[in-house]
């Protein structure tokens, strides 16, 4: 066993002790189902700015889609750095302060009830909690990323790894909830911190001759690494794929119940503003860390690393052990692990909750004791046991996308992800911004962009649409068909809005014409 390998494992079971420590300082005040979703404790915003900002990162941001800029380049930055963000942070503020207002009115604890007593529907909001089972594509994502990260550090086999990870982290989540969530957001957030302006800084050599030097020795690896779109990409072929598709995904990426209801873990109505400036700031610098994808091509030309090839989602951690020195590379390693489990951690607290609150007790709340203390409690276990079975199917799933990927997790991600954010959009643009809206308008909307994002992603046939949807590319020694999920995802999110204003002021029309007749009849 290497030095390397002697250090990481020293980092790791430090980084677990850690952990650990803060969940069961959270785990202690919780006290029912609410506490677990929502918290007891008053963070201060920036905390919660912080939060804010390590959960919407994600794995993908600091593993995965560095990946994708050291295969495809500029086009990717761009996409990623720089028009993702342009959609994500002025619907961020916008959204966040209407629906913050009404989901303390309601004491909402998931985006499901949100939306269920916005629109005074049961079924809408038991629709809305069975699509957020699509978010476990997500929680696939980061465990796949988590499990390369730490397999490379480690020199352990990637099953292992992967059973270790889920049995930890969805253990430990099966107690921490929102208290513990906070706490372990926030540090995360500060490492990943560190870590990004580590990895930002980490190829300054490859600036000597300046940018355009450092653009030239992209351009002598492919001429197509320092174009805006990248033709023979399966993902950033044109500007319709890379800025307009990005940016209507970016607008209603965060209609995530992980991302959006965080902000109902501020205390006050003035913490708010405080709240979205530490979160863009944070989650600004984190968007610029697929930068390094292309310190990584520099390193790697040729795609390979010892002889084998590198695939998408190992790139970034092939970069970070063959070219930092070894502490510095161990230090950058639990930034990553911390941007995976950041995400991860928010998306089983509030998909668990989500599950237990809105799916198990409105169908089988009859059998619930009658006693609130003891409902409470039956609640918790549930929440517990369903916790059980969210890393069962997430693990299985997640060994199925490391042996055979469709060339990266985060298509499969981006699949499940992009449906339920396109569905969410209208309910929560409407319940935010409109009075007295039918609710057969973001009902129909919702399944409209269900029905038109997997029509399109699982089909691929529809006019102007079809190209983008059945691009083939090699992996290694096969081809594969690749499907950009932006591409239905955009196409549901647009249709659903149509069906939407239309169900809503159609009727209006109607209603005042009828007025006005009965008026001149009078």
């Amino acid at each position: 066993m290497n030095e390397q390998v002697v250090y990481g494992w020293i980092l790791v079971l430090i980084y677990m002790a850690i952990v650990l420590f803060f969940v069961v300082r959270g785990a202690r005040k919780i006290k029912n189902i609410s506490d677990y979703a929502v918290g007891n404790i008053a963070f201060s915003p920036v905390a919660v700015g912080l939060s804010l900002a390590a959960s919407i990162t994600s794995a993908a941001t600091f593993i995965i889609n560095p990946g994708f800029v050291a295969y495809y380049g500029m086009s990717a930055v761009l996409s990623f750095a720089i028009v993702l963000p342009l959609g994500i942070f002025p619907s961020l503020i916008i959204f966040t302060k209407g629906f913050r207002k009404y989901g303390s009115d309601i004491k909402a604890q998931t985006m499901a009830q949100w939306i269920g007593q916005r629109y005074n529907s049961p079924f809408y909001s038991l629709l809305f909690a069975f699509l957020s089972l699509l978010l476990i594509t997500f929680i696939v994502l980061i465990c796949v990323a988590l499990t390369v990260v730490l397999s490379t550090t480690l020199e352990v086999d990637k099953l292992y790894v992967l059973l270790g990870i889920v049995i930890f982290i969805f253990g430990y989540m099966m107690f921490g909830g929102a208290n513990s969530l906070v706490y372990t957001n926030t540090i995360q957030a500060l490492i990943m911190l560190v870590v990004a302006f580590i990895l930002l800084g980490s190829g300054h050599e490859h600036f000597r001759e300046g940018v355009h030097g450092f653009l030239a020795k992209l351009k002598a690896i492919d001429k197509d690494l320092v174009t805006w779109t990248n033709p023979n990409s399966p993902l950033f072929r044109d500007f319709f794929e890379i800025i307009f598709c990005q940016l209507v995904v970016g607008v209603a990426i965060i209609c995530q119940p992980h991302i959006i209801t965080k902000s109902l873990l501020l205390k006050s109505d003035k913490d708010v503003n405080k709240y979205l400036v530490v979160g863009i700031f944070a989650e600004t610098i984190f968007f610029l860390l697929v930068f390094v994808g292309l310190y990584s091509r520099i390193s790697f030309p040729d795609l390979t690393f010892n002889g084998a090839p590198i695939k998408i989602d190992g790139a970034l951690t092939t970069y970070v052990k063959s070219e930092l020195p070894i502490f510095v590379s161990l230090l950058v390693v639990m930034g990553l692990i911390s941007a995976g489990l950041s995400t991860l951690e928010s998306l089983i607290q509030s998909l668990s909750t989500t599950i237990t609150s809105d799916i198990v007790k409105p169908l089988f709340g009859r059998f619930f004791p009658k006693d609130e203390e003891k409902s409470s409690l039956l609640q918790i276990r549930i929440n517990r046991s369903v916790i059980v079975g969210l890393a069962i199917i997430s693990a299985y799933i997640s060994y199925q996308q490391i042996v055979s990927p469709n060339l990266s997790v985060a298509i499969l991600a981006q699949c499940g992800v992009y449906s339920y954010f396109a569905a969410a959009f209208v309910p929560v643009l409407f319940g935010t911004f409109l009075k007295e809206v039918p609710k057969v308008a973001p009902i129909m909307a919702s399944i409209t962009a269900v029905f038109v994002h997997f029509y399109l992603y699982l089909v691929g046939i529809a006019p102007g649409i079809t190209p983008y949807m059945w691009e083939t590319v090699w992996e290694g020694q096969r081809m594969v068909t690749v499907r950009n999920p932006a591409i239905p995802a955009t196409a549901a999110i647009l249709s659903s809005l149509v069906v939407g204003l239309i169900l809503y002021y159609v009727p209006k029309f109607f209603q005042k014409s009828e007025e006005k007749t009965n008026e001149g009849a009078s």
